[in-house]
């Protein structure tokens, strides 16, 4: 195997979130130039998850550990057939020397000392000849962390020159400085639950633009049941995953009753609990430049009523950015993990000191 320079590597970042939308593909070539990291030749591609894979991917969290355990191996082998495709595609070959794969989270449990995500790093090292570094959240949980967000030690190195950035995904999370230590933790649930309603509601995957939302009324009584849920009051480090979302949030969806409002008044509801919650802690800490990026950055409505609700100003970068960012921030991780630099740090996570995570695997021949 042919060593790795590592000053200037090109790396594919993967990412599947917890939207649901699909895996997010980029090759990045990072070169360290004037004790800075510099990114050039970014090549990305959305690929759009079937059917038949975001049902498995959903009802996983539901799988006897046989079944999930072969999960990981078939979704491993998906990951390495759709990279393998961008490789050829985009002529790649020669130019990646690594792939740095976040998997798909299934559980994260941090307060249970357990996170997981599926996608069998080995295997697509295995098929596609390629170092591949995988499983990037289990040491911090490991350390007493959150496992998360990890993202935002690529916004110091990546995109510093915004005071805060916000990544407006499944779940709305932010990272800022604060006092000489990056701070970051998730704000609020962003598409989870707006895709959700959609796909069951109108049978689509999201709500363009937020045009279905901006024709709904607020349930206020909603909101205020919302607002007052338990998370936005603890301090941070702080994390959400599904299961906090199936015990608090979607219970309190499921008692509104269609006889008075409509699923667009829902939709209306929840787009106003989570710029309130956004707004909220980005004017509490003073954030004059703020950098927005996930699919959320695309839902012009959600995007406004932000902007209406926020003191510092709201930037929308490219569009390639906007959706591709946390892939080039894992390929980011990915990197770090190769080079044995910190990549997880405490003053995020809450673990009791800072890591490398992440786990490296080299191909293996027959």
């Amino acid at each position: 195997m042919a060593k790795i320079r590592m000053d200037s590597v090109g790396v594919i970042g993967i990412m599947s979130g917890t939207s649901l939308d699909g895996l997010d593909l980029c090759f990045v070539h990072f070169n360290y130039v004037d004790q800075k990291w510099r990114m050039s030749e970014m090549k990305t591609k959305a690929i759009e998850y079937s059917s038949s894979w975001r049902k498995s991917l959903t009802e996983a969290f539901y799988m006897s550990s046989t079944d999930l355990t072969q999960l990981d191996l078939t979704f491993g082998n998906y990951i390495a057939e759709e990279t393998g495709f961008f490789i050829a595609e985009e002529g790649l070959e020669d130019q990646v020397d690594l792939i740095a794969s976040h998997g798909h989270t299934i559980f994260h449990q941090p307060q249970k000392g357990f996170t997981l995500q599926i996608g069998n790093g080995q295997i697509i090292a295995n098929r596609l000849k390629k170092t591949v570094v995988a499983d990037f959240r289990s040491k911090d949980v490991s350390l007493g962390g959150q496992g998360a967000p990890l993202v935002p030690i690529g916004d110091r190195f990546l995109f510093g020159e915004y005071e805060a950035c916000l990544n407006l995904g499944g779940i709305a999370n932010v990272s800022f400085e604060q006092n000489a230590e990056r701070k970051a933790f998730d704000i609020a649930p962003c598409n989870l639950p707006l895709n959700k309603i959609m796909r069951e509601q109108f049978g689509k995957e999201f709500d363009v633009s937020g045009s279905l939302a901006k024709q709904g009324e607020v349930i206020d009584e909603l909101l205020i049941e919302l607002n007052s849920l338990g998370f936005y009051q603890e301090k941070a480090p702080k994390s959400l995953g599904v299961e906090w979302m199936n015990a608090h949030f979607y219970p309190l969806l499921n008692q509104v009753k269609f006889d008075n409002v409509s699923a667009k008044d829902l939709l209306r509801t929840i787009v106003e609990h989570e710029t309130d919650q956004i707004a909220q802690i980005l004017n509490q800490n003073h954030l004059a430049s703020i950098l927005v990026t996930g699919g959320g950055a695309f839902n012009t409505f959600f995007i406004e009523s932000l902007k209406k609700k926020t003191n510092g100003k709201v930037i929308l970068p490219s569009k390639e950015i906007i959706a591709f960012k946390e892939a080039v921030i894992f390929a980011f991780l990915g990197l770090r993990c190769l080079r044995n630099e910190v990549n997880a740090l405490k003053s995020v996570t809450g673990a009791s000191h800072d890591s490398v995570g992440g786990v490296i695997s080299y191909p293996l021949t027959v």
